[in-house]
């Protein structure tokens, strides 16, 4: 049920998308695309399903908080200003602001990374600077991408990369920390 909850809005915004992408719409007087009605309806989604899911759970990480306070502002604002820019800039903030959370943090000598996800992945404290060290500068990289990508490529592409490059991208970032993973693991070896 978490899964569903937390890839569903992300699957349905796609699905949306497709059936609705050649298509505007007149509501009041004003043209909206198929892209504009998705975004709109994309926001309330993301606010239940995160609401469902602190109920599920009982908690919800800063992550899951900031992702839904973005989507909630540059959703508003996209549909609000009839301007899909908007909602195509919030994968960059969200890895700008991951990226310098993180890279503050190692300018303070600290993990923030490791408050997050130690119960995650049990690696040692110079393995947890490591890995944080990767993951500031990949989100920087994200950041960097999404703007490449929203600046100069079609709506299409955009959320073609949206939904399955930046995922298969974070999945290959995690497949290539496997000798980090072997090195400074924690776990006991049985």
């Amino acid at each position: 049920m978490k899964s569903v909850l937390e890839i569903g809005p992300v699957a349905l915004f796609f699905i949306g998308y497709l059936l609705l992408r050649e298509r505007t719409f007149e509501i009041g007087g004003t043209e909206y695309t198929g892209f504009i009605l998705i975004t709109a309806g994309f926001v309330p989604l993301i606010a239940v399903s995160t609401f469902l899911l602190w109920r599920l759970t009982g908690h919800l990480s800063k992550m899951q908080i900031m992702t839904l306070v973005l989507v909630v502002i540059f959703g508003g604002l996209t549909v609000w200003l009839n301007d899909e820019r908007f909602f195509k800039m919030k994968p960059t903030l969200i890895y700008l602001i991951f990226g310098a959370i993180l890279g503050v943090g190692l300018l303070q000598g600290k993990s923030y990374l490791r408050m997050v996800m130690s119960e995650m992945i049990p690696l040692d404290e110079a393995g947890w600077m490591k890995l944080t060290q990767r993951f500031c500068f990949f989100f920087l990289a994200l950041a960097v991408l999404n703007e490449i990508v929203w600046r100069t490529m079609s709506t299409d592409a955009w959320v073609n990369f949206k939904t399955f490059g930046l995922t298969a991208a974070i999945f290959l970032f995690f497949i290539l920390q496997g000798r980090l993973f072997q090195e400074h693991g924690t776990q006991s070896k049985d």
